[in-house]
């Protein structure tokens, strides 16, 4: 006997694609050093620091590694900015461990992460203008704007409830790259190679939004109201 259509089994939905987390060299750094971290960060609270000082001194020193960068002085500016990278990296390991990390401490994490970026690279921006360096100061630029494009995306993303750290060139790996290239004096290198992977992140996380606005069904518009 035939089973009418009404009794049969109905179809199954399609599996929806299980999407991996993207991989974040500073999450895997920070975890695979969490003892260093941790036993750095233990040395700085027995001290009395809290971690926000350590935060605006890192903010501090990498203004004045600015301040080496735009005379021309590569080897000092860079490795007052390898040594602010120390900072950043205790303050919120210290916070974790004082049992203080708060919203408004992550807040003020992110906005000097961002001055202190700004920084260095205009810095080398003045350099590039008083060598008349048009080239220089035009990846000078492009480096400070795709910066600021990588972290107002995700920024947008987080206000929309998505966190967006995909991307070949984060913060972490921007410092990775412009810390050796201005030691060694090569800050045209570290310009061009910041401002291309910068760039190249941001058309990244815009292409990741999209992706998970039409996997999630976001773009559906919202019914209006009776």
């Amino acid at each position: 006997m035939t089973h009418s259509s009404s009794s049969s089994t109905p179809p199954s939905r399609p599996r929806s694609r299980v999407t991996r987390a993207p991989f974040v060299l500073a999450d895997w750094a920070r975890e695979h050093f969490r003892g260093l971290l941790n036993f750095g960060a233990r040395i700085f609270l027995s001290l009395g620091l809290h971690p926000n000082t350590m935060t605006f001194i890192g903010v501090a020193g990498n203004f004045v590694a600015a301040l080496f960068l735009a005379r021309g002085e590569f080897l000092t500016g860079g490795l007052v900015m390898m040594a602010m990278g120390a900072f950043d990296a205790l303050d919120g390991a210290m916070a974790r461990l004082k049992g203080e990390s708060t919203t408004w401490g992550a807040f003020v994490d992110s906005v000097s992460d961002r001055y202190s970026e700004l920084a260095i690279i205009g810095g080398v921006l003045w350099y590039f203008t008083t060598q008349g360096n048009h080239l220089g100061v035009l990846l000078a630029y492009l480096a400070a704007s795709g910066a600021v494009l990588v972290s107002y995306i995700r920024a947008r993303g987080a206000s929309l409830g998505i966190d967006i750290k995909v991307g070949v060139l984060t913060r972490f790996e921007r410092y990775l790259v412009l810390a050796p290239t201005l030691i060694l004096g090569y800050p045209l290198v570290g310009m061009a190679l910041v401002a291309l992977g910068a760039h190249i992140t941001a058309l990244q996380r815009i292409a990741y939004m999209r992706a998970y606005v039409h996997r999630s069904g976001l773009l559906r518009p919202k019914e209006e109201a009776p």
